[in-house]
């Protein structure tokens, strides 16, 4: 499973490559952090501001552990390949896990629907977020859960904290299902571990390194604001990701208390007045992945106990219900793409991109928007052109994908706009690109 799962991602993320596809500024960021990361360097990232300590954004100190990796390949398709086998591996222990219980033929199955599930595919799409290192690790921890293997279970979950802040609230759901289900110290230090560490990381450590000096999430988290407006409370886009859960399960999830690690995620999304937050898109939902289905599996572990007929008849039927929902669902998920053979034609744009970045000189600082960004990212000093920046050595722009405001004007004028007592001379303007660089006096 894990194989195949690695392999569908992998050449997604080559497809995605190959098409020029940015979907944002996220890809560039986490290879700017890794690059200071292998070099032993503070995370500063020029992308999100000069001197930007990515630390202070969000709280994500265990991706360090993959600056090895990206010395020996320094390049932002390295983190693609990253994300793909973390969700490989957590399909593998999935699969495993099922296998296990239902026998060889359900446990692949079942583990390539896990794979292949409509969260993580999305956050394929998105491109590399910190999260695919949660996705094997809470995988991991909740089959653990699922197997009465408590140690092991606190052992996998614990490093969540140092993935993302918010997930030291999932930290504490687990260590309270751990207390539930065992009635052991272990599951209340647990819960301690995650709350203390989600304390620690919004109080303290992003406040510190942050250079506003509050965590910069905080506005979102506006409870009271969401639950004032039934418009947002209800907004179709939640009931959508609710949905996308209950099908994907036939609605057996509600059958298992590990169903209820997923509440944390979900409540911080939808009580967030981030709208971004609220749908099934983008890399939000992965973590929900693995404990939507390991709930399954304790649910189909349940079947049988119940008291009523018809329910441990459709219990029975579990498998071919997430099996079948992952099979309908799949033409309207974005690996859909690369099944297409006509998907793999060579943009139109694609010379233009390499004309335009041959001639910007390896090392150099570029003001860029998020057209040529991840392709600029590996051997030169990347800055946001919506960032104020020190004055850089060329300006790269994206009139069609770039995000550009038409109002800034030609890129001799946004030169001018941005840094005025700096001379710049435009040097490419093909397809849509546009390049100028300084110019020596």
């Amino acid at each position: 499973m894990a194989v195949i799962v690695a392999a569908a991602y992998v050449v997604f993320a080559a497809w995605q490559w190959s098409q020029f596809t940015v979907k944002s500024w996220d890809l560039s960021i986490f290879a700017q952090l890794l690059d200071r990361y292998a070099t032993l360097q503070v995370p500063i990232v020029t992308v999100k501001g000069d001197g930007f300590n990515l630390l202070g954004d969000h709280f994500h100190p265990l991706l360090a552990i993959l600056a090895p990796v990206y010395a020996a390949f320094p390049h932002a398709f390295t983190l693609l390949v990253i994300q793909a086998l973390c969700f490989a591996a957590a399909a593998g222990i999935l699969a495993r896990a099922a296998q296990r219980r239902l026998g060889l033929a359900a446990g692949i199955l079942l583990g390539i629907a896990f794979g292949l599930s409509w969260g993580l595919q999305y956050a394929a799409e998105a491109q590399f977020h910190e999260i695919a290192l949660a996705v094997p690790l809470l995988t991991a921890s909740l089959v653990a859960v699922l197997e009465s293997r408590w140690c092991a279970a606190a052992i996998w979950a614990a490093p969540l904290v140092f993935v993302k802040e918010d997930l030291g609230l999932t930290v504490v759901a687990i260590g309270l299902l751990i207390a539930y289900r065992v009635r052991k110290p272990i599951g209340f230090w647990l819960a301690a571990w995650g709350f203390g560490w989600f304390a620690l990381a919004t109080l303290v450590i992003l406040p510190l390194l942050n250079p506003k000096g509050a965590w910069a999430y905080a506005g979102n988290a506006n409870p009271m604001a969401i639950l004032s407006d039934p418009a947002s409370l209800f907004n179709p886009s939640k009931g959508e990701t609710l949905l996308l859960l209950i099908v994907f399960t036939g609605g057996l999830i509600a059958r298992s208390p590990i169903a209820l690690v997923l509440v944390p995620t979900l409540a911080w999304r939808f009580l967030a007045t981030n709208d971004g937050y609220w749908g099934p898109t983008w890399h939000y939902s992965a973590v929900l992945m693995p404990i939507a289905f390991v709930a399954l599996l304790d649910a189909i572990d349940r079947g049988p106990d119940s008291r009523w007929a018809w329910l441990r008849t459709y219990t029975s039927h579990g498998v071919a219900i997430a099996i079948t929902a992952a099979v309908v669902l799949q033409p309207s998920l974005p690996l859909r793409t690369i099944t297409d053979p006509k998907a793999w034609t060579r943009p139109a744009r694609a010379d233009a991109a390499a004309a335009v970045l041959a001639p910007v000189p390896a090392g150099a600082s570029v003001e860029t928007d998020i057209g040529l960004m991840n392709y600029l990212v590996d051997d030169h000093d990347v800055y946001w052109i919506g960032n104020t920046n020190p004055t850089p050595d060329c300006i790269l722009v994206d009139r069609i994908a770039g995000g550009i405001p038409k109002e800034w004007g030609n890129l001799k004028k946004i030169a001018e706009r941005l840094h005025p007592s700096t001379d710049y001379a435009v040097t490419h303007e093909i397809e849509g690109y546009e390049l100028a660089c300084r110019i020596d006096r």
